[in-house]
């Protein structure tokens, strides 16, 4: 009957908004794990890095402290780093012979991830662009976190 059809469409409309919402939060984590895993990638890029260095961070045959190598380099380590379909890696900063910043940017939400390795101590922080929409980032506190 009627009243059926029209009770069925309300139900379904009732489950769409539920659903919806938790749906595109969904495509925003994704979107930040990919920029997540982007910085793992990095890390490990620039382990191998200083393993061909003699445990430095700092650019081959640079005079200066903390010169950094350039993304180049590291893309020539890992080639995966040059595809910023989901996350765009950005160029390392380097404060010494035993420290390093990466970072990654989401493309899909465009919030930004950093790992830091200061001799050994890792922390990881992030910066959203929405605090109504963090991802996959936690305890956001004026755009700023940790993952």
């Amino acid at each position: 009957t009627l009243i059926e059809l029209l009770v069925v469409i309300l139900i379904i409309g009732i489950l769409a908004a539920i659903a919806i919402p938790a749906f595109l939060s969904q495509t925003s984590k994704a979107s930040d794990s990919a920029a997540k895993t982007q910085v793992g990638t990095l890390q490990t890029t620039m382990e191998a890095y200083a393993s061909d260095n003699n445990g430095s961070y700092e650019q081959k045959g640079s005079t200066t402290t903390g010169t950094a190598p350039t993304l180049a380099e590291l893309e020539a380590i890992e080639p995966t780093l040059k595809d910023t379909t989901t996350a765009a890696a950005q160029a390392p900063e380097v404060t010494g012979p035993s420290q390093f910043k990466v970072e990654s940017i989401a493309s899909g939400t465009k919030n930004k991830y950093w790992l830091e390795d200061n001799a050994g101590t890792i922390s990881r922080t992030c910066e959203v662009v929405s605090e109504s929409t963090p991802g996959g980032c936690k305890n956001v506190a004026s755009k700023k976190g940790e993952w």
